[in-house]
C-alpha cells in the first residue's frame, strides 16, 4: 500500500506545468528548508516530515482524477492495521448461494479494464520486420522509448518511480522521488559516440548527432525547480562510504581503483575474519599491517599478479546496485500459527489391510461389479471391466510377469524391482491391469506418458529417471506398442537418454494363466515401496515420488473418509489416471471401495468438452473429478443441452482448486449449470502436490462442515508475503477460494520459504508442509533432496521443533485462514522472486488472460516463468498467436498486457514473446512444457513471429552510472605513481644512431635517388615479382626495369605538369603501380595510390575514387587503359559526374624516350607522397609523408625485420595505403631485398594461393591482413590434407606478421595457428603490427626480439581506464596480445586524453608516438590543419614537456615484462586496446565496441557478426542472421541477456539483418559508422528491427 501512495505523489510531481515549477513563492521555500532543518536535527519524525512537506507542495502540483494529493500521502495502511481476514463473521450469516458483490470473478477482467484505462494510449516504437503486413516507416520517424527523460505518459513514470523505491537510500522521505529527481539532473550520462568523436576527429568530423543526447536534459527543465528542492540528498548518496578501517589514507587508494568500488565497504571477509583491504594493486593486504609500511614495501616490490582466489570471489556487490528492502513495506503482524490437526482417521470394522487384499476380496466376492468403463472417442462405452476381470487379469500378468520373463535361465524380474508403465491416456483398463498386476507380484510400477517422437518435451528427462530407477522392462498394450517409433531392425526405437528397455504387451499371447496352485502373495501393507510417481521439476528435471504400500493404504483410507465414498458409488474421472488425483480417486480409491469408475479421455474431451456431464448425467454419478479446464470448456461448449441434470452429484472435485484461475471457472459454471440442478455446495476444491499427496479438500456438505471462504487479498501485500485482506483497491488483488479443511489424521504447519523452516506468523504466506502417514517417502535415488523435502523439521520462532515427526514440503504456498480452513495462493514451482519480491507465475497468467481482446492469442496457451539475468529474476511471458493476428494487432496487445501486470502487480515483464500457434512443447494432456520452453527460449530456439522487450523498466540494479571524479592534476598523478611504484609508461625502439650497419641506401636522402644508384649497381637483381591467380608469375622487374619503366612515366608527364603537382594513380595491384609511383617521384610530383573501382560495384566504389581525386587535389590522373573507359563509362555516369574528372593519362604505351634532366628536390622536408585512407569511424583522412620520414620508414622496417639484397619476403596486403604501400611500393627499394607480391584479391578464386607461394619460395618473413588470414581460416580449414599432399610447408616461416589498425585479434590468430600447425607453421610465428594515420609503421615483431606475450586484464577496470592484469580464465577476462616490437627510433609514451599528462603502466591512456618517420600533418582540403595541429605535434602537459608527440588516437597501455630484448634491457610490450574515436560513453564508463561484438557473437550460434554503434542515448546492437529468417526474433533476448551479464549495458535496439551487411574495410575492420548512418537512413533491409523498452 505504502509503495501505491508513494508512486502517486510521484505521478503527480513529475507533470508540473513550466509555470507552477518556476513559481513556488519563497515563504515555501523557507517553511521546506525550515522543515528540513527540524528532519535533520530529529525534532520532527520522517513520516511527520513527509506530510507537512506534502501538505506544502499539495497546492502547486496539479492533481490527478481529483484526489486531494495530501490525502494521497496521509491514507498510508489503514487497510493493512485490520489484518482481519476473509470470510469473517459476517460472511457466515448468509445463504451459501447469495454471493457478494466483490467476490465476483470476472472481477480480474475488471480490474485490468480499469488498469489499462489508467494508462494513455502509449505511442511504443513497432518493432519492423520484414515483409511485414505494413509499410516499413523509416527509423526517424519511430523514435525509441527514451528512458532518460520524462516522457508524459504516466505508465513510466509510475514504474521508474515505484521501481526506484527500493534503492539504498532510505534516509530521507520519499526515496523514489530523489531518486528519481537525481537521475533527472545528472540527465542522461550516455552521450552518443559522436559526441566523443570530436575529441579526436581526423578529417571530416561527424558530430552531428549528439544534441539528442542533450534533449533529455532539456525536456526536464520543467521539472529542475521542484527537483532542486527534492534533489538535497544527491551529495550524500555518492560520497564515499564511511571509513570503517580506521585508516586514514583511503584516498590514495581510491584514486588507484574503479571508482564504483566506494560502494563497496573496505572490510570483504574471504573465509577468515580479519578486515581485508586492498592496496594499489588490488593484493588484498591484512589491515594490522601499518599502511605505511605495507606502501613502502609495495613501492619497493614489482607489481604481482593478485592471486587467483581473488578474482573468483564474486566481487558484485562493489559493482550492482543491491535493492534495499523499502522500509514502508508491510510486514506481518499476527502472532505465531499453530500446527492445524485433520479430525482422527475412522476406525473402519473390515477395512482391508492391504490393496491387493481389497482387490482380492472384491474380485472374489462381487465379481460382476463394475470397476471401470471405458469410453472410445464418440463418448460410447467401448468396455467394463469388472471387479472379478480385474483379479483374473492381474494375477495372469503377475505370474506371467514373475515366472515368464528370463534372460539366461534367470527370471528376468525379482520382486521389488521397477518397471516402466506406457499406457496411453484413452485405454485406463489395461493400465489397471498393469498397475494391480504389478502389485500382485510385488514389482514397482513407474507409470510415464507415451512417448510419441523421439523429441518429446521432457522426454529425455523421463529417460533419465527410468535409468536411475533402473528400468529395464516396459509394459505397454499392443495398439500402443504398434505406434511406437521403430528402428530399421523393427524393434522400438530407443529414446534420446533412455535405458535400453525390453517392452512387454499385456494384452498380447504371451500373457499366461497361472497353475492352480499358483497365488499371489497377498501381504498386509508394508512400508516397501509400492509405486513411483513421476514429477517434473521447475527446472524440467524429473524426479520419482515413491509411495510405500502403507502409505498408498492411508491415503486411500483418509480420502474415503473425507470424501465420505460409500461402496458401488459411481465416480467420474476426466483426470490423467497415472499420476496425482486422477490415480488417488480413479484407480486406488475406487477398487477399496468397490466403486464404478466412468473415465473420460482426454482425446474424447477436446471433441466433446461437455462428455464428462453428459456421463455424469446417464450414469447418475455421485461423485466427479475435474480440473478446472474441463468446467471452463464445458460452458463454452454448453449450447442449450437441456435434458441434463446434475443434481445427482454429491461431489465435485476441483482437483487444481488451488489455482488462481479456479476460483472464476467454479463461479462461473455454477452460474450456468445451478438452473440444471448443481448445488453450489457440492464444488469442492481441493488442494495437493505429487510429494504429500492430498493435502486438503472441501468436505461434502452433508458432513456439516462451516460454509466455504473467500479472501479478496492485496498483489502488493502477498509479494512480500503478508495477507492483506484490500478494502479499497479493486485493482491489484487476488480472490482465491479455500481448498477445505486438512485430510484426517495429518498435522498442518505453514512455514518460511526460505532458510530455516520457522513456522509463519497467521498473516504471512509460506510453504504448508505435512505430517501424516499418507504422503510420499522419498524422490527415488535422491536421499539430499529427499531430506530437505521429505524430512523437514519446522520450528518455532525459539527455535524448538513444533513436532517430533518429520514434514513433508507440499511445494504449495499458503496460509490457515479463518476456521481452519487453508488457502492455496501459489506454488513453488510457478515463484519467481524479483528484486525480493515474490510473483506467482499463475497470477501473472490470469491477468494476461483477462487482458481484452483475447482474440490474438490461445486462451490454454501462455506459459510465464522467470530468467536469471544479472543476478536477479526476470519475467518472461510466452503465448501463442492465433493465424490471422495482424502484427498491429499482436502487438497492441502485447503492449497492454505490459501494462496490466505492471498495474496489477507492480512488476515489470522482460520480456514478451508470442510464437506462432502450435509450436509451444505439449504437456501430456495439453497445458504447455513450461521448462523445456524456458529451455528453448535460453537457447534461442522458441522462434517467436514477435518479441517484446523490456529491459530499460525491469533491470533496476545495474551498477551506479560512473561519476567522473573532478581530475586529477598530472602533477599529482605522477606522485602518486611513484608513491605507488608505478612506472611512467613509455617505452622506444632501439636507437637508429647507434645501430650501424654497412646500409649503403642511407647516404641517399630520398628513395628515387637510392633506385637510380640500385638501377647503376646491380641492374639486374630482381625486385619485384607478382603472382597471379593460379600461381604463376604474372610480372617480373629488376632494379633497371622498374628504373627504366618509371623513367617514361616521368617523361610523359614532365612537358604536362608542373613540380609539386598532386597525381592520382589508380592502378590494380602490380609492377605499373610501383613504376608510375617512382615516375611521379622523377618528375617532382607528388604521388596519391588510389585503389580502383570495382566493375561490379561502381555505385560504390566509385565516389570514393572521386573524393580522394578531389580532396587530394590531384591535377591528373594515371591509369591503365581497362580503368580509363571505367571511369568515363556510361555506368560510372551514374554515380558520379564524369565530366568533372581532371586529365585521366593512361600509361600502357608510353614512348621509350630518353628523359632529360630528373628532378631533385631541395630539402628532404619537402612532401614525397600523399597517403589516403578510409578510417573504420568512415572519415576519409590523407597524411602528408616527406622525403625524411619515408627514408627514416625504410630504415626502421629494414632494421626491424633485417632485410638486404639476398632477402626474400611474401606480401599478401592491398598495396594503397599505410604500411601496405610501404611494404609493396617502398622497402624493396630501399632494402633491395625481393619482394612476392600476392594481390588479396586473387585469393578469392584461389584460398592457398598465398601459402603455397610462401611454401614454393622458402619465404620467412611474410606479411598478411586479418580478412586475408580469415579467407584462408574459413576456406583452407579442412584442407589442411590437401595441401600437404601438395608439398605446401610453411616450416620455413619465422615470423608471419598481420598489418592491421586495431586491436589484435586474438581468436583469428590463435585459430590460424592452429589450423596450419599440420603444415609446419609454428605457433611463435603468427605476430601483428600497428600503425595508424599519424605513423603506419609503430610497431612490428621483426625477426629478433622476445615472442609477443598475451596478457589478461579486467574487463571492468578497463571501462575506467585502468589496466588490472589478472589470470587466465578468471572472470571478466580480456585476453590482449601485443602488437609487435616497437620500431628502431620510435618512441612511445600512453597520456591522459583530456590532461594530456603521463599516465602510469597501471592506466589506459591514449598511446603518443615520436619518430623520424611521423606524418607531417593531415592533408585536407578546407584548411582544417589547425583542428588537428595537436595530432601531429602536441607537448605533455607535464614531466618532459619538450618532445614533440603526435596522438595515434588509440587508446592502449604499456608493460614491462620479464623477457630481455636484443639490446638486453627489459622488453616494454606495447599493448593496443582500441580506437578512441570508436569508443562508446555509456554511463559514464568506457566501452570498446569489439569487446560488447564479442560477448554477442558467442550468443547464439547463428549470429555470423555483429557491430554495435550508439544512438542518441541508446545502444544499436546489428547481427547478421546467418540461419533461417524464423531465428531473427531469437536472438533480440538472448542479445540483450549476454550484453547485461557481461557489460552491464541495457541494448537499446537490436537488428537484425543478412549476412554481409556490415561493412567492412580493406583491412578486414568494421565500419561501424557507416553502418549507423545507414541505419539511420533506413538503408539496411533489416529482416527485424526490435526496440527494448
Amino acid at each position: 500500500m505504502a509503495e501505491r501512495t508513494s508512486t502517486g505523489l510521484l505521478t503527480m510531481m513529475l507533470e508540473p506545468t513550466p509555470a507552477v515549477a518556476m513559481t513556488l513563492p519563497a515563504e515555501v521555500r523557507e517553511k521546506l528548508a525550515e522543515l528540513e532543518l527540524e528532519l535533520s536535527e530529529g525534532d520532527i519524525t520522517q513520516k511527520g516530515y513527509e506530510k507537512k512537506r506534502g501538505k506544502l507542495l499539495a497546492p502547486y502540483i496539479p492533481q490527478i482524477q481529483g484526489v486531494d494529493p495530501s490525502l494521497q500521502i496521509d491514507n498510508r495502511i489503514q487497510a493493512s492495521s485490520q489484518a482481519a481476514l476473509p470470510g469473517s463473521k459476517h460472511n457466515k450469516s448468509r445463504a451459501a448461494n447469495t454471493r457478494d458483490e466483490r467476490f465476483r470473478s470476472d472481477l480480474h477482467t475488471e480490474a485490468v479494464q480499469a488498469a489499462l484505462a489508467k494508462y494513455k494510449e502509449r505511442k511504443m516504437p513497432m518493432p519492423s520486420k520484414r515483409r511485414s503486413v505494413l509499410v516499413q516507416s523509416s527509423v526517424e520517424a519511430c523514435t525509441p522509448p527514451d528512458t532518460s527523460s520524462a516522457s508524459e505518459d504516466e505508465g513510466s513514470l509510475r514504474r521508474q518511480g515505484r521501481l526506484a523505491t527500493s534503492t539504498p537510500y532510505q534516509g530521507h522521505g520519499h526515496p523514489a522521488v530523489e531518486h528519481w529527481f537525481n537521475r533527472v539532473i545528472q540527465g542522461s550520462s550516455t552521450s552518443s559516440s559522436a559526441s566523443s568523436t570530436s575529441s579526436h576527429p581526423g578529417g571530416r568530423s561527424v558530430t552531428t548527432t549528439n544534441t539528442s543526447a542533450h534533449a533529455a536534459l532539456n525536456a526536464n527543465a520543467a521539472a529542475t525547480a521542484l527537483a532542486d528542492l527534492m534533489a538535497h540528498t544527491q551529495l550524500d548518496n555518492h560520497s564515499a562510504p564511511p571509513d570503517v578501517t580506521g585508516l586514514s589514507e583511503r584516498s590514495s587508494f581510491h584514486a588507484e581503483r574503479p571508482q564504483v568500488a566506494s560502494v563497496r565497504g573496505v572490510s570483504r571477509s574471504y573465509n577468515h575474519h580479519t578486515s581485508v583491504m586492498e592496496t594499489a594493486d588490488g593484493v588484498p593486504v591484512n589491515s594490522r599491517v601499518s599502511n605505511k609500511i605495507q606502501q613502502l614495501l609495495n613501492t619497493l616490490k614489482r607489481p604481482k599478479r593478485p592471486p587467483l582466489r581473488e578474482f573468483f570471489v564474486d566481487d558484485f556487490e562493489e559493482l550492482l546496485d543491491v535493492q534495499q528492502p523499502d522500509p514502508n513495506q508491510p510486514k506481518p503482524e499476527g502472532q505465531q500459527m499453530s500446527p492445524l490437526e485433520g479430525e482422527p482417521l475412522g476406525v473402519v470394522t473390515n477395512w482391508p489391510p492391504s490393496l491387493p487384499a481389497a482387490l482380492q476380496r472384491w474380485g472374489t466376492t462381487q465379481p460382476k461389479s463394475p470397476c471401470l468403463t471405458a469410453l472410445d472417442n464418440a463418448g460410447k462405452p467401448v468396455y467394463t471391466l469388472t471387479y472379478g476381470k480385474l483379479w483374473t487379469r492381474s494375477q495372469k500378468l503377475a505370474y506371467t510377469l514373475l515366472n515368464k520373463l528370463s534372460t539366461r535361465n534367470e527370471p528376468l524380474l525379482m520382486p521389488g524391482d521397477r518397471v516402466a508403465l506406457v499406457f496411453p491416456n484413452n485405454d485406463p483398463v489395461m493400465f489397471m491391469v498393469a498397475f494391480y498386476g504389478c502389485l500382485l507380484a510385488e514389482l514397482v510400477p513407474v507409470p510415464i506418458e507415451v512417448p510419441l517422437t523421439r523429441k518429446d518435451a521432457g522426454s529425455q528427462q523421463i529417460g533419465f529417471l527410468l535409468g536411475s530407477c533402473g528400468v529395464t522392462l516396459a509394459l505397454t498394450t499392443d495398439a500402443c506398442q504398434k505406434g511406437l517409433p521403430k528402428a530399421q531392425t523393427g524393434e522400438v526405437a530407443t529414446f534420446k537418454g533412455w535405458p535400453r528397455l525390453l517392452w512387454f504387451v499385456t494384452d498380447g499371447k504371451h500373457v499366461v494363466k497361472p497353475p492352480k496352485d499358483w497365488h499371489p502373495p497377498i501381504r498386509e501393507a508394508s512400508n516397501d515401496i509400492a509405486y513411483i510417481e513421476y514429477k517434473t521439476s521447475k527446472e524440467g528435471s524429473t524426479m520419482g515420488i515413491t509411495v510405500s504400500h502403507s502409505a498408498m493404504l492411508a491415503h486411500c483410507h483418509a480420502l474415503t473418509q473425507a470424501c465420505g465414498y460409500t461402496e458401488a458409488e459411481t465416480i467420474t474421472n476426466v483426470l490423467d489416471f497415472k499420476r496425482e488425483a486422477g490415480l488417488w480417486h480413479g484407480v486406488l480409491t475406487s477398487v477399496m471401495n468397490r466403486m464404478h469408475v466412468i473415465s473420460i479421455p482426454y482425446s474424447l474431451m477436446k471433441v466433446n468438452p461437455l462428455s464428462w456431464i453428459q456421463k455424469v448425467h446417464t450414469y447418475k454419478a455421485r461423485v466427479a473429478v475435474v480440473k478446472s479446464r474441463d468446467m471452463h470448456w464445458s460452458l463454452l461448449a454448453q449450447r442449450d443441452q437441456r435434458d441434463i441434470s446434475l443434481s445427482s452429484l454429491r461431489m465435485l472435485i476441483v482437483a487444481d482448486g488451488a489455482n488462481p484461475w479456479s476460483i472464476s471457472s467454479c463461479d462461473a459454471f455454477l452460474n450456468v449449470f445451478q438452473a440444471r440442478g448443481l448445488r453450489p455446495e457440492v464444488i469442492c476444491p481441493c488442494a495437493s502436490s505429487s510429494e504429500a499427496m492430498t493435502v486438503a479438500i472441501r468436505r461434502p456438505p452433508e458432513m456439516g462442515v462451516p460454509p466455504p471462504g473467500k479472501a479478496v487479498l492485496s498483489m502488493g501485500g502477498l509479494s512480500h508475503s503478508v495477507i492483506r485482506v484490500d478494502t479499497e483497491e479493486k485493482l491489484s488483488v487476488l480472490t482465491v477460494q479455500d481448498v477445505g479443511q486438512v485430510m484426517p489424521a495429518a498435522l498442518v504447519c505453514v512455514v518460511r520459504v526460505e532458510g530455516t523452516p520457522y513456522l509463519c506468523q497467521t498473516d504471512e504466506v509460506g510453504e504448508i508442509c505435512v505430517s501424516s502417514g499418507s504422503t510420499g517417502v522419498a524422490y527415488y535415488g535422491l536421499p539430499g533432496m529427499t531430506k530437505n523435502i521429505f524430512e523437514t523439521i519446522p520450528v518455532t520462532s525459539s527455535g524448538v521443533p513444533v513436532s517430533d515427526r518429520p514434514f513433508t514440503r507440499t511445494s504449495l504456498l499458503g496460509f490457515v485462514g479463518p476456521d481452519s480452513l487453508v488457502f492455496v495462493v501459489g506454488k513453488m514451482d510457478g515463484l519467481m522472486v524479483v528484486s525480493g519480491r515474490r510473483h506467482n507465475a499463475d497470477d501473472v497468467v490470469a491477468t494476461a488472460l483477462a487482458v481484452e481482446p483475447m482474440k490474438f492469442v490461445y486462451r490454454g496457451r501462455i506459459a510465464v516463468f522467470s530468467v536469471s539475468v544479472l543476478h536477479d529474476e526476470r519475467i518472461v511471458v510466452v503465448a501463442e498467436q492465433r493465424p490471422d493476428a495482424s502484427e498491429e494487432d499482436s502487438f497492441q496487445w502485447m503492449s497492454r498486457v505490459l501494462q496490466a501486470i505492471d498495474s496489477i502487480h507492480q512488476v515489470g515483464v522482460y520480456c514478451l514473446a508470442l510464437v506462432p500457434a502450435n509450436t509451444l512443447p505439449k504437456a501430456p494432456l495439453g497445458g504447455i512444457h513450461i521448462s523445456e520452453t524456458k529451455q528453448r527460449f535460453l537457447e534461442g530456439a522458441l522462434h517467436p513471429c514477435n518479441v517484446l522487450m523490456c529491459p530499460h523498466t525491469c533491470v533496476t540494479n545495474l551498477p551506479k552510472p560512473r561519476q567522473k571524479q573532478p581530475e586529477v592534476g598530472p602533477a599529482s598523478m605522477i606522485v602518486g605513481n611513484l608513491v605507488a611504484g608505478k612506472r611512467i609508461a613509455q617505452a622506444c625502439g632501439r636507437d637508429v644512431g647507434q645501430l650501424e650497419d654497412n646500409d649503403q641506401a642511407r647516404k641517399f636522402l630520398y628513395i628515387q635517388d637510392v633506385l637510380q644508384w640500385r638501377a647503376q649497381a646491380t641492374p639486374d637483381h630482381p625486385l619485384f615479382l607478382v603472382l597471379n591467380a593460379k600461381g604463376t608469375v604474372a610480372s617480373t622487374a629488376s632494379c633497371l626495369q622498374l628504373h627504366k619503366r618509371a623513367e617514361r612515366v616521368a617523361t610523359a608527364l614532365m612537358g604536362r605538369l608542373n613540380t609539386g603537382d598532386h597525381v592520382a594513380l589508380v592502378y590494380p595491384p602490380g609492377i605499373d603501380l610501383i613504376a608510375t609511383f617512382y615516375g611521379c617521384l622523377y618528375a617532382g610530383c607528388v604521388p596519391v595510390t588510389v585503389r580502383p573501382p570495382h566493375p561490379q560495384n561502381l555505385a560504390t566504389t566509385l565516389p570514393t575514387v572521386k573524393m580522394i581525386v578531389e580532396v587530394s587535389k590531384s591535377v591528373c590522373i594515371l591509369t591503365t587503359q581497362a580503368i580509363m573507359k571505367l571511369l568515363k563509362s556510361k555506368e560510372a555516369a551514374a554515380a558520379v559526374d564524369v565530366k568533372s574528372w581532371p586529365t585521366v593519362l593512361d600509361t600502357d604505351d608510353l614512348p621509350r624516350k630518353k628523359s632529360s634532366q630528373m628532378y631533385k628536390p631541395p630539402t628532404p622536408e619537402m612532401l614525397a607522397y600523399l597517403d589516403f585512407s578510409v578510417s573504420t569511424t568512415g572519415i576519409l583522412a590523407g597524411v602528408k609523408m616527406s622525403h625524411a620520414a619515408t627514408s627514416a620508414l625504410c630504415r626502421s622496417i629494414k632494421l626491424q625485420c633485417e632485410l638486404y639484397p639476398s632477402r626474400q619476403i611474401a606480401i599478401c596486403l592491398d598495396p594503397y595505403c599505410g604500411l601496405g604501400f610501404a611494404l609493396w611500393c617502398l622497402c624493396s627499394v630501399y632494402s633491395g631485398h625481393q619482394s612476392i607480391l600476392v594481390p588479396p584479391l586473387e585469393l578469392e578464386s584461389n584460398a592457398s594461393l598465398w601459402l603455397a607461394a610462401v611454401s614454393q619460395y622458402k619465404v620467412r618473413v611474410t606479411f598478411c591482413s586479418y580478412s586475408v588470414m580469415e579467407m584462408c581460416t574459413k576456406g583452407l580449414g579442412s584442407q589442411t590434407e590437401a595441401l600437404r599432399l601438395r608439398n605446401v610447408n610453411l616450416s620455413c616461416v619465422r615470423t608471419c606478421m598481420v598489418v592491421a589498425e586495431e586491436r589484435p585479434r586474438i581468436a583469428l590468430t590463435q585459430s590460424f595457428s592452429k589450423i596450419f600447425k599440420d603444415l609446419g607453421l609454428s605457433p611463435r610465428a603468427v605476430s601483428t603490427t600497428f600503425g595508424c594515420r599519424v605513423n603506419v609503421a609503430i610497431c612490428l615483431q621483426g625477426t629478433a626480439g622476445p615472442d609477443p606475450t598475451t596478457v589478461y586484464v579486467d574487463m571492468r577496470a578497463l571501462r575506467h581506464d585502468r589496466v588490472r592484469l589478472v589470470e587466465r580464465g578468471s572472470p571478466h577476462s580480456l585476453p590482449l596480445m601485443e602488437s609487435g616490437k616497437i620500431l628502431p627510433g620510435v618512441k612511445v609514451i600512453i597520456a591522459n586524453t583530456e590532461t594530456k599528462g603521463p599516465l602510469g603502466d597501471s592506466h589506459l591512456g591514449e598511446i603518443w608516438v615520436s619518430s623520424p618517420h611521423n606524418a607531417t600533418g593531415y592533408y585536407t582540403v578546407y584548411g582544417e590543419e589547425a583542428l588537428h595541429a595537436d595530432h601531429f605535434n602536441t607537448k605533455l602537459s607535464f614531466g618532459d614537456t619538450q618532445t614533440v608527440w603526435a596522438r595515434t588516437g588509440y587508446l592502449g597501455f604499456l608493460r614491462r615484462t620479464e623477457l630481455t630484448d636484443a639490446s638486453g634491457e627489459r622488453h616494454d610490450a606495447l599493448y593496443v586496446v582500441g580506437s578512441l574515436d570508436e569508443t562508446l560513453e555509456l554511463r559514464g564508463m568506457r566501452y570498446h565496441p569489439i569487446d560488447i561484438e564479442t560477448s554477442v557473437i558467442r550468443s547464439h550460434k547463428s549470429i555470423a557478426e555483429c557491430a554495435v554503434f550508439t544512438w542518441t542515448n541508446l545502444l544499436v546492437v546489428v547481427v547478421e542472421l546467418e540461419g533461417s529468417e524464423q531465428e531473427a526474433l531469437d536472438l533480440v533476448a538472448l542479445v540483450t541477456n549476454v550484453v547485461l551479464e557481461e557489460h552491464y549495458l541495457i541494448v537499446g535496439v537490436v537488428v537484425v539483418v543478412d549476412p554481409g551487411v556490415i561493412p567492412i574495410n580493406s583491412r578486414g575492420e568494421k565500419q561501424r559508422m557507416h553502418l549507423r548512418d545507414g541505419f539511420l537512413a533506413d538503408q539496411l533491409d533489416p529482416i527485424y528491427v526490435a526496440y527494448n523498452m
